[in-house]
């Protein structure tokens, strides 16, 4: 019969896979019970940086047209900031259709500023893209400017029909949020 040195196996060397097994294991272990622990500690930092349900609750808004008339414009606020939405009249329809939007400062047609099927409705932020004032020309008698669109009292940018930049300091057209149809009457604004 062969001795243990004969064979060269030896307890010592099985018992000594079986002990690197468990290490092994124990060092997985360890890791990933550390890594659980760090995701469960940065998690509360992360969620707490998603906005509030008073921010979530405007992050969207809706406005009834019903009530627009064509050559009316109403003042609402979208996410604290004015929103003006105008029904344009055929005539103002005309107007900016007529400009070609290549000698404009910030070219943009009509069809680009409003949606397909509802040309009448131009939907825009009421900030001037100067130096962030309310231009005038959605309110009832107030000054439109000499391109019958919106006119910023203050540094005298005017905007057309269209709220395209077309005099004074603003470099670029009124703002165009992100908005959709959701009836015939109807808009969600963001």
């Amino acid at each position: 019969m062969a001795t243990l040195e004969e064979t060269g196996t030896s307890d010592a060397g099985a018992s000594g896979e079986e002990g690197v097994r468990r290490r092994d294991f124990i060092n997985i272990a360890a890791v990933s019970f550390a890594g659980v622990g760090g995701v469960v500690a940065v998690l509360p930092l992360i969620n707490q940086m998603n906005p509030s349900a008073d921010v979530l609750a405007m992050a969207t808004t809706e406005v009834d047209l019903s009530g627009i008339q064509p050559g009316q414009a109403i003042k609402t606020t979208f996410r604290s900031q004015p929103l003006f939405v105008r029904q344009l009249t055929p005539k103002e329809i005309a107007e900016a259709d007529k400009v070609d939007p290549s000698t404009l400062r910030d070219p943009q047609s009509l069809e680009e500023r409003t949606v397909d099927g509802k040309k009448q409705w131009l939907i825009t932020m009421g900030v001037c893209t100067h130096l962030g004032c309310v231009p005038l020309g959605a309110g009832e008698g107030e000054n439109r400017g000499e391109f019958g669109g919106y006119f910023c009292p203050c540094h005298g940018s005017s905007y057309d029909t269209a709220a395209r930049i077309r005099k004074g300091p603003a470099p670029k057209n009124l703002e165009v949020p992100a908005y959709k149809f959701t009836s015939d009457t109807a808009i969600l604004v963001g």
